[in-house]
């Protein structure tokens, strides 16, 4: 019981962070569209939780598509992927447990 219910708080610990980090990485690219202040404390933390996924996503495939970058598409699919099938399999395991 008591390991159930710690399984599941880190299944939700886990999802949470995926989100919050989902919604850094949307915030990051819409930002990059308007070109903000390079120097904004704000921007720079954005761009230093974004920028590194990016681009080890952009070194694997080809991102640059006409022009438009699909690497934080990319990013952003995997990690809601990974959402979806990691918090189920834990929330299965402490139904089991």
């Amino acid at each position: 019981m008591v390991i159930a219910t710690f399984i599941q708080a880190i299944a939700t610990i886990i999802s949470m962070l995926l989100n919050l980090y989902i919604w850094i990485l949307i915030i990051a690219t819409l930002l990059s569209w308007v070109r903000p202040d390079p120097y904004n404390p704000i921007v720079q933390v954005l761009y230093r939780l974004s920028e590194p996924v990016f681009a080890k996503v952009r070194k694997i495939i080809p991102t640059n598509i006409g022009g438009l970058d699909i690497a934080p598409l990319i990013v952003i699919v995997a990690l809601k992927f990974i959402d979806l099938t990691l918090v189920k399999i834990l929330y299965s395991f402490a139904q089991g447990a």
